[in-house]
């Protein structure tokens, strides 16, 4: 893919916060759904401030050299639950995000460590092409629901996913389409700055129309989050709430967090490796190489521990954010590192919260068909490379696709591996017994 700009290219300084702002926006939604989701008084806010600092946190490391956004992880959120619930108290729960995240990140450093010794050859072994090309595509497929379902929210929700509001399902289509269109179009017909910021122009159009339908009694957005805002205030950082907790909890209880955390790493891991093969096919540098697979896993593993002192979500890398990248074919570091800034910034301030948590799910919803789909498209591109009249291969692929696709999950105890992470398992394993059969 042609880029626009590249890793170390510095766009013009009014260009860079637009930009930023269009990563921002591209990561906004999951990274503010996690802790709403787990609840027990952890702050959206809080978890965007957590983001920004992971996100710098693993830019240091990696030397500025992968143009990668860190956000809250949906990976983690069993084990966040679990620390709530085996917790005395909700402050010694908040200490036992904490604990979490460190048990987390050590295993990401145990692993940079093991890869610094023996090199990525044997990673590149066990996840060639005909492996990964289908996990990455698995990525975007598997989040195709989640964007369907934002599609056709009918109005503001609360926390808690229920309706605050109810509108027609016919008037959040219509916002939705509205986005696609508008972020379709601009990518394709515009010229160079419209064509780098399709997802601002196809959010505010989406924004414009949902507005539009609430002024005429039919609620899509939920103004009255602007009631009640303040100007600045500071966001609830988790260690705030954690040091009250610390003495609440003991050897049994953090053994337990333990248990819920590190197995839930190895498969992150994993994801890890398919995001930067991905990144590394759109940007056409191999980020295992340069900056190395050791130092990406070290970046993601402290950027996590740091993320959840503030936010309390370990963080991980996202696709959303690697999807702009491949819409927008700006590969620019420092726009990331500016969005991370943002997001730090952002978090402080009550109008610019109020209004990134006041666009509509459905508008959401056809920016992330645009970028899941993306997602999925990149992995497709992948497969092409791999020679698929062999039955070996096709073998591998299928039984990436099918189990995934499936939703093949397993509960080990108190560990849930995801559908992408048993199908992963599963092409590694298909691909190790039938890689030496000879070509037909």
């Amino acid at each position: 893919m042609k880029l626009i700009y590249g890793i170390k290219d510095k766009p013009k300084f009014g260009q860079m916060l637009v930009f930023a702002f269009q990563q921002v926006l591209a990561i906004l939604a999951a990274t503010i759904a996690v802790p709403a989701i787990v609840g027990n008084g952890m702050s959206a806010a809080a978890a965007l401030f957590g983001a920004g600092v992971g996100t710098i946190v693993y830019q240091l490391f990696t030397k500025f050299r992968s143009p990668v956004f860190l956000g809250s992880s949906f990976a983690f959120i069993g084990s966040m639950v679990a620390a709530f619930a085996g917790a005395v108290s909700a402050s010694a729960g908040f200490a036992g995000l904490l604990f979490g995240a460190a048990f987390a990140g050590l295993v990401y450093v145990v692993i940079a460590i093991v890869v610094k010794l023996v090199g990525v050859k044997w990673i590149n072994k066990l996840m060639p092409p005909v492996v990964i090309g289908p996990t990455v595509a698995l990525i975007g497929l598997s989040l195709a629901g989640a964007a369907i379902k934002d599609v056709f929210s009918y109005g503001p929700q609360d926390a808690n996913g229920s309706f605050i509001m109810s509108a027609p399902a016919w008037a959040s289509f219509v916002c939705a389409m509205v986005t696609l269109l508008v972020v379709v179009i601009t990518s394709t017909y515009g010229k160079k700055m419209t064509k780098l910021i399709p997802f601002i122009i196809g959010i505010l159009a989406g924004y414009v129309v949902a507005a539009i339908f609430t002024v005429c009694g039919i609620p899509v957005i939920d103004f009255s989050l602007f009631k009640d805002m303040t100007i600045f205030a500071v966001p609830e950082f988790t260690f705030l709430t954690a040091l009250k907790g610390v003495k609440e909890i003991d050897g049994s209880y953090i053994a337990t967090v333990a248990v819920a955390y590190i197995p839930v790493a190895f498969v992150v891991f994993a994801e890890h490796i398919a995001d930067h093969k991905n990144l590394s096919s759109i940007i056409d540098e191999d980020l295992l190489e340069n900056p190395g697979l050791h130092r990406t896993l070290l970046g993601d593993g402290i950027g996590s521990i740091a993320g959840a002192i503030f936010g309390g979500c370990p963080n991980t890398t996202y696709g959303e954010s690697v999807g702009c990248v491949a819409i927008t074919r700006n590969a620019s570091v420092v726009t990331i590192t500016t969005a991370a800034i943002m997001c730090i910034v952002i978090s402080f301030f009550g109008p610019f919260v109020a209004f990134l948590d006041s666009i509509p799910g459905c508008v959401m919803g056809g920016v992330c068909t645009t970028l899941y789909g993306f997602i999925a498209c990149s992995g497709l591109k992948m497969i092409q490379k791999v020679d698929l009249n062999q039955n070996k291969n096709l073998f591998v692929v299928a039984s990436i696709l099918i189990p995934g696709i499936g939703g093949m999950a397993m509960a080990i105890g108190k560990v849930t591996l995801t559908g992408i992470a048993c199908a992963l398992i599963l092409g590694i394993i298909v691909n190790l017994v039938v890689s030496k059969a000879k070509d037909e």
